[in-house]
């Protein structure tokens, strides 16, 4: 499962590009009421803008949509070398999105992942 086709509206945009701007995926975070546009964050103006706006906008592509979150019942992520200076990094899991589908196929401990002890 990659996060970041996994987002609330289960819709991301994406836009071809221009001479100053290179194409990108962008979350849909919202629909704008009275006209059904996607809307994606400007980060720019710092506001919600309609896709539509923009000269590169090309399509919707379905993702993932969140639907609910368990809790990390005391997962910890572990990375070797994200922490600062490179050296190793161990976070608690707070919690596991759900998708449509349910939770992830295959294994139910990702890799990296360690039971609290």
């Amino acid at each position: 499962m990659d996060l970041r086709y996994f987002n609330q509206t289960g819709r991301t945009a994406i836009f071809n590009g221009t001479e100053t701007d290179i194409g990108r995926m962008v979350r849909v975070e919202a629909w704008d009421p009275a006209t059904g546009t996607a809307l994606v964050v400007d980060p720019k103006r710092r506001a919600m803008r309609p896709v539509t706006d923009y000269e590169d906008f090309s399509y919707l592509e379905k993702s993932d949509q969140v639907v609910a979150a368990v809790p990390g019942g005391g997962w910890r992520a572990h990375w070797k070398d994200e922490g600062p200076g490179k050296t190793p990094l161990t976070e608690q899991v707070l919690a596991w999105p759900l998708g449509e589908q349910g939770p992830p196929p295959g294994p139910h401990r990702p890799s990296g992942l360690a039971a609290a002890t």
